[in-house]
């Protein structure tokens, strides 16, 4: 909310040296956020300026200037000589002057410059490049504005442009706040200075009369809630929509971050800021008989005032007329009763609307505006007569109406339940020793009833404060008032043997031990396509059951992903494209895997106004599909780029294994691979993860044709593993093994076997036949060409030995690593290479 000071001070007093800083300072003690200031961005001199003389220039280009003699004043200068290209203003107009050294918005610095032939000294100037409006057909007239004020009087104080505004951010619960009237209530809380309300009017002026009052058809109410409780009208007749809005009043709209659209809408807008309540005018002359407020038919269309044909909802609430719809209740006005320039006599609106129904109808049709943001967080039931009146006020005195005694009220009892505050409430759940006067005091304050009952009182919230509906609620009033600064800050004793889980903690290990390692964390939406899921969410590519979202945020990318890799070609693809060719990627999160023949989801939601029932949130959660937190690596570009003395490297499946070691101590497994295969990735170049037995993920390079739809320059490799399942699989408590003092025996073997068997089965046959003699065993070299049988290759292994006890001998080592061959042979028909 953007508030104008020299509005501000007309219902609250303000120090006269008061600065925008100080008043967003009172407003943070009552809770409020700080968000900015605003102000004109003109400095002067900027004068009034009367035209003395002015003489039209044919030019060759066509165009016709007025080389104008003006005269600013004597402490200006006097008369000066300002070219002007506008025709809508004669000699003896007084006019605004922007003299060399001002700047206007923009920025743009003014200056004396040659121009046609003359030094023009200056600029005369139009609304617009005063930032007082989009009117810029010609130069600002100040007669047209009822403004005569001396030659040389400061230009930028008579047009209200040394005002400022301070902007604080509104949250949801305190829709008050969307006005004048409860900025200037909320500034008197934090400083104790005199409020005046300027919702405060005789009743006896505030009856709307006969003649318009407005039914309300409401056959879908939405929990029970009509439509529309209120809805006040007033008939002004003989307006004069020519007329100029004046210039105050533009500037404070413009700081208020509203454009000027005309007096009559201006007036509107000028009133729904001051009070919070949202206003709407119809040309009378083109209503068609009685207003109807009713719920659309499912179908039915409209055209709001941005000239857009809407088709409706059932739940969209309508004003109507015998024509049909004239507005979009709540929200935005339709075309064709709109007040435009041959309006001559107005129907003003003032009603109050069902917040939820407002909102709803927002959002479905994206079209958020001032009127939907205040009716939605809920708008004073009693200031709707009063908002009707000061409208139809001021396009009598502005616009140069007539009041007549036309109108009309619909209106329902207003009713505001007391709550039960229990003594000593307050300050248990505050933590602040307030005394009783205190607690009534502040309560008192904001506009509640407060009256003793036993064990406490009895308080009666203020209209405008829907908010206010418990005592939790008054107990947050009072240590509002009073200062949050007075909460005692108290860090709690946590219990003991709480903290995070061991997954939780495995899941941590691993992300950091990633990042440690050099790959960058990209978290991604878990939204996809249903041929991404297929490709990447099943070894073969075949078609699995996937969850689609009812209102998904992108309706090309509809459905919850299996996989966590589309999201990571994406951010690489991204990337790429900004030149980013050499990534390291990694994500861990949440995988969705419906079973195949359940269905999932529901259309049964319950309502929000009442906690869900044991056996409700059962079934919900029963419609929710299995969920598994995957960690995801991608790997494309160089990982080491090319310096002197050094190529570059390539990432490639070396580093991509690295990877996997990487998860793997960090999670306390040892992950295996083996060769596989994967519809997504190059065949050949693709393993199969698996801990203890059980298969958790796969690795491999991107099958070309897939590296080429992502948009990839090159190639890429990836991996993927159920991080849970890996989880599942760890060690509940890692032991370090003690250090043997006794030095190793290493040795290599070479074995030729056919090229078919894969080299970690046969790892596994030689550690299993050299017993527990072996320390560690690796793959060294894959060898395949001159010298070996066609279809046979030779895998040579590094093998390490240590014995606990002693220093074991080159024989004894011979003899396990023959132990292995023999198993190895026995198994594959793998032969010892010489």
């Amino acid at each position: 909310m953007r508030v104008p000071l020299s509005w501000l001070r007309e219902y609250v007093d303000l120090a006269a040296d008061a600065t925008p800083e100080d008043v967003l300072a009172a407003m943070v003690t009552v809770g409020f956020e700080e968000e900015d200031v605003h102000r004109f961005d003109i400095s002067g001199p900027v004068v009034v300026g009367q035209v003395v003389s002015l003489e039209a220039e044919p030019q060759s280009n066509g165009k016709t200037i007025n080389w104008c003699q003006v005269d600013v004043g004597a402490a200006n200068g006097g008369v000066r000589g300002i070219v002007c290209g506008a025709h809508n203003f004669v000699a003896g107009d007084k006019v605004v002057v922007t003299l060399p050294g001002a700047v206007l918005p923009g920025p743009f610095p003014i200056a004396a410059r040659k121009t046609y032939g003359h030094v023009s000294d200056g600029m005369i100037a139009s609304a617009r490049e005063l930032g007082l409006g989009d009117e810029h057909n010609g130069i600002l007239v100040l007669a047209d504005l009822g403004i005569d004020a001396p030659v040389g009087t400061d230009a930028i104080g008579l047009l209200g442009l040394d005002d400022v505004a301070v902007e604080i951010n509104v949250t949801p619960d305190r829709g008050y706040a969307f006005s004048l009237r409860g900025v200037a209530r909320e500034y008197s809380h934090a400083t104790g200075s005199s409020f005046r309300d300027p919702a405060e009017r005789d009743v006896a002026e505030l009856q709307p009369g006969t003649g318009h009052t407005a039914i309300v058809d409401d056959a879908a109410p939405i929990r029970g809630s009509a439509g529309a409780s209120e809805f006040v009208t007033r008939v002004v007749r003989d307006v004069d929509p020519s007329r100029p809005t004046p210039p105050w009043m533009i500037a404070r709209l413009s700081l208020a971050g509203m454009r000027s659209l005309g007096i009559l809408i201006d007036i509107t807008n000028y009133v729904m800021l001051e009070l919070g309540q949202p206003l709407h005018g119809y040309d009378l002359d083109r209503l068609t008989g009685g207003i109807t407020v009713r719920r659309a038919a499912h179908g039915e269309k409209m055209t709001t005032l941005d000239g857009q044909e809407r088709t409706l909802h059932g739940e969209d609430l309508l004003i109507t007329d015998e024509s049909g719809p004239i507005g979009l209740a709540g929200v935005m006005g339709g075309g064709t009763t709109e007040m435009s320039e041959s309006t001559r006599n107005v129907l003003i609106e003032a009603a109050t609307f069902d917040p939820i129904t407002i909102a709803r109808t927002a959002r479905r049709h994206k079209l958020p505006s001032e009127a939907s943001k205040r009716f939605e967080r809920g708008v004073d039931p009693l200031v709707p007569f009063v908002a009707a009146r000061r409208a139809a006020d001021l396009m009598v005195e502005l616009a140069g109406g007539s009041l007549t005694d036309e109108g009309g009220a619909l209106f329902a009892e207003v009713f505001v339940g007391d709550i039960h505050l229990p003594e000593g409430f307050v300050q248990a759940l505050i933590g602040v020793d307030y005394t009783d006067a205190e607690i009534t005091d502040a309560l008192t304050m904001i506009g509640a009833e407060v009256t003793a009952a036993e064990g406490g009182w009895l308080v009666i919230p203020p209209t405008w404060r829907p908010d206010i509906t418990d005592k939790w609620s008054l107990a947050e009033e009072v240590a509002r008032i009073h200062g949050l600064d007075r909460i005692p800050s108290v860090l709690p004793t946590p219990p003991s043997g709480r903290g995070l889980t061991a997954h939780q903690q495995g899941r941590r290990r691993v992300a950091d031990a990633l990042a440690a390692a050099g790959l960058v964390e990209t978290p991604s939406f878990p939204f996809t396509t249903a041929a991404e899921n297929d490709l990447h969410g099943s070894a073969s590519g075949e078609h699995l059951p996937s969850i689609r979202l009812a209102n998904p945020l992108d309706g090309s990318a509809p459905f919850l992903r299996r996989s966590l890799i589309p999201g990571l070609l994406q951010i690489a693809h991204r990337n790429i494209s900004r030149g980013l060719t050499d990534l390291s990627l990694f994500e861990t999160g949440v995988v969705f895997l419906p079973e195949p023949g359940v269905e999932y989801g529901t259309d049964e939601v319950p309502p929000l106004g009442e906690r869900p029932s044991d056996e409700t949130l059962a079934a919900l959660n029963a419609s929710i599909p299995p969920q598994h937190r995957h960690v995801a690596v991608l790997l494309t570009g160089n990982v080491v780029v090319r310096q002197p003395g050094r190529t570059a490297e390539v990432a490639g499946l070396s580093e991509a294994l690295d990877a996997v070691r990487v998860i793997g101590a960090a999670a306390g497994v040892d992950i295996d691979v083996a060769q596989g295969r994967r519809a997504a990735l190059h065949p050949g170049r693709t393993g199969v993860l698996s801990v203890a037995g059980v298969e958790i993920g796969y690795i491999g390079e991107l099958h070309p044709d897939v590296s080429a739809a992502a948009d990839l320059p090159g190639r890429a490799t990836v991996l993927e593993l159920d991080l849970d399942g890996i989880l599942t699989l760890a060690t509940p408590r890692a032991v370090a093994a003690s250090l043997s003092t006794f030095p190793a025996a290493t040795q290599d073997v070479s074995l030729v076997i056919d090229a078919g068997v894969a080299a970690g089965e046969v790892r596994e046959a030689l550690a299993e036949g050299a017993g527990s003699l072996l320390e560690g065993i690796r793959l060294v070299d894959d060898y395949r060409g001159d010298g070996l049988p066609t279809g046979q290759k030779s895998l040579t292994f590094a093998l390490r030995f240590r014995a606990d006890d002693r220093t074991l001998t080159a024989a004894e080592a011979t003899e396990a690593k023959l132990a292995g061959v023999a198993v190895a042979s026995e198994r594959f028909g793998a032969i010892l290479r010489d």
